[in-house]
């Protein structure tokens, strides 16, 4: 939950620089949260429908940041995704 929490707040870089209009600190947020997400699939904790969900974020991160958009992704969209994984992450941190 924390890892995913923490992807999200490179991806929520990403969107504030894009609204921004500056594409040179969008673009290295972008590869800052895809290197994090990659290091998480690397990790053997992530197998089965977990790794599967780890790489399709990937293609529509991508696709929607760098490539034509074709599934038709808001940026609101990966914002909601990934504070469902912070808000779980901090949640845990309280009740342990």
């Amino acid at each position: 939950m924390e890892q995913m929490g923490n992807i999200g707040s490179e991806v929520d870089r990403v969107i504030g620089w894009k609204q921004k209009n500056q594409e040179e600190f969008a673009t290295k947020a972008l590869y800052r949260s895809l290197e994090l997400l990659d290091l998480t699939t690397g990790d053997r904790r992530w197998r089965g429908g977990k790794l599967k969900e780890l790489t399709r974020v990937r293609e529509l991160l991508c696709d929607v940041f760098v490539g034509e958009n074709q599934y038709s992704i808001s940026w609101e969209f990966f914002s909601k995704y990934f504070y469902a994984f912070a808000l779980a992450a901090r949640r845990r941190r309280e009740v342990g």
